[in-house]
């Protein structure tokens, strides 16, 4: 386990996204990811910087989104799909055959679980798995108890990850979806690699339970000190519980 700690968030969204460069450069010719939400935002930005300064090509990478709302329009300003292409996708070059999302409308939300798990599968598995984290160290959307061998299902959503979700829908909790499908920490710990972003002190509780205590499955965030790759990728104030010792070492 690695941990890399940067001054602020715009400095650890670019060497993340200077780190996935690379490895999408190294790895030819397809690299498979899989991406989440709103903590890569600024890493996404400067991978589209990227890719318009010409200096990365998106046409044989295969992504995975790590999850999605149930029952909001997939063209809801707020779904992951809307998100995705409205933030990523659509400014990068990509086949569209190749960014895959889960459906929160199938009309048989276990079978498209299933069918996620299979596209993953066949595609050779996740190369580089890139996310973030909530404050109370849920990983995509395994909340607190969540499995730590689970995969890709539908999962209820935790009234804090309701509660933190609200501001993206005019604060009206009664907007806010309460179920997703999301892919299992099972699922994510068989990734070749993993990154996870983690930046804010609101996030610095959720960080110390990652790295200085033991494997959780209340802070699923955990799970990865059992991987065999793991790089968090953290700004200053998101080390504000840990300890001296353990800040130094990883900076030294």
């Amino acid at each position: 386990m690695r941990l890399v700690i940067l001054e602020d968030y715009d400095q650890a969204s670019e060497w993340a996204a200077k780190y996935i460069c690379n490895r999408i450069i190294q790895f030819k010719p397809i690299e498979n990811l899989s991406l989440t939400g709103s903590t890569p935002l600024g890493c996404y930005r400067k991978l589209i910087e990227y890719h318009k300064n010409g200096d990365l090509s998106f046409k044989y990478v295969k992504t995975f989104n790590m999850d999605e709302y149930v029952g909001l329009p997939r063209n809801h300003p707020e779904s992951y799909h809307s998100y995705m292409w409205n933030n990523f996708f659509k400014h990068i070059d990509i086949d569209p055959n190749n960014a895959h999302i889960l459906d929160g409308n199938a009309p048989d939300l276990q079978a498209e679980c299933d069918a996620f798990e299979k596209k993953i599968e066949e595609a050779g598995g996740i190369d580089l798995f890139v996310g973030g984290i909530g404050p109370d160290g849920h990983i995509a959307f395994n909340e607190p108890g969540s499995s730590l061998s689970s995969r890709t299902r539908l999962k209820t959503l935790a009234m804090d990850t309701i509660l933190a979700n609200a501001k993206y829908f005019d604060g009206d909790l009664s907007k806010v979806p309460t179920m997703a499908l999301t892919v299992g920490v099972g699922t994510v710990m068989d990734a070749r690699e993993v990154m996870i972003l983690i930046t804010g002190a609101h996030k610095a509780f959720a960080l110390y339970k990652a790295i200085e205590e033991g494997v959780n499955h209340m802070w699923t965030v955990s799970a990865f000190q059992q991987h065999p790759r793991t790089i968090f990728v953290c700004d200053e104030d998101a080390t504000l519980e840990l300890r001296v010792k353990t800040v130094k070492y990883f900076k030294g």
